[in-house]
């Protein structure tokens, strides 16, 4: 099929292979099939096996996908995404995340972000693909400057959204995209894929924790740190510099004041008048 073409590279091919791995309650082909139609699926299920097995229902508007099946042109199934009901176990989410974030916060932060830095897409994506970051270059007035747009799955829950969006816009501040002087942002494409994941995800971890979003960041922390007894290459002071870019960015700096001088020189003068009254 003239698909399989979207598969030219060996990461998108081996991305590929990984997925019809972990689908296994599809055939091989159906697999693929299902990646094509909406990359980052994790399950799908009949509603006949959703109710039956899951106590759960597709969504007034879920999106059906389409499958083959023996004597039958084709029959539809559902991503896990686009089904409601019953409870499922924490663990059945890629990226859970508890908070109060709601949809007009996020909105409020979509907003802030795309005057400021970067326009902001929500996309139809499966559990698996929360999001990502994109960095272009325009030229504007004959000079050549970096564009960014963060792309957040919009089948996902408002907290796990902000942790993304945290993710994402730590990956830009952290200078993993490349360096940009507006943004104070350092040059440091140079770093592994493990290290800036590793970054990224503490920023995140940072963000989510100050703001009250428990997110998947601190499992993931913890299980490196269970499993490496040294950490690599990573500059802290880089990491607390951009969760304080994010922080800023989307207005949710609450540090701690000071008074100003003319106010420090009243308090200083009402404490020696009360020393000499007594």
């Amino acid at each position: 099929m003239s698909e399989a073409c979207l598969y030219h590279d060996s990461e998108s091919y081996q991305e590929l292979l990984r997925f019809v791995v972990k689908l296994r309650n599809v055939a091989p082909f159906n697999a693929m099939i299902l990646q094509i139609q909406k990359p980052g699926v994790t399950y799908v299920a009949s509603s006949y096996d959703w109710w039956h097995r899951f106590e759960r229902k597709p969504k007034q508007d879920a999106r059906p996908l389409l499958i083959l099946w023996p004597f039958a042109p084709v029959v539809t199934v559902y991503d896990v995404l686009d089904t409601e009901g019953k409870k499922l176990p924490e663990d059945a989410a890629m990226f859970p995340a508890k908070g109060d974030i709601n949809e007009k916060q996020m909105s409020g932060f979509k907003l802030l972000v795309e005057k400021k830095t970067a326009s902001v897409e929500y996309v139809d994506k499966g559990d698996s693909d929360a999001g990502r970051i994109e960095r272009s270059i325009k030229s504007v007035k004959g000079k050549l400057l970096p564009t960014y747009r963060v792309k957040i799955n919009q089948n996902h829950s408002p907290p796990v959204q902000f942790t993304t969006l945290a993710h994402e816009l730590g990956h830009l501040f952290l200078g993993h995209l490349g360096p940009d002087k507006e943004l104070s942002v350092p040059e440091r494409r140079e770093l592994t894929h493990s290290q800036k994941e590793l970054e990224a995800e503490s920023v995140a971890y940072i963000v989510c924790e100050r703001n009250g979003v428990k997110a998947k960041s601190a499992k993931y922390l913890a299980n490196f740190v269970k499993h490496q007894s040294t950490i690599p290459d990573l500059d802290v002071y880089q990491i607390m510099r951009a969760a304080n870019q994010v922080e800023t960015l989307l207005g949710l700096n609450e540090h701690t004041k000071f008074p100003s001088k003319k106010d420090r020189l009243t308090a200083v003068s009402d404490i020696q008048m009360k020393l000499l009254d007594t």
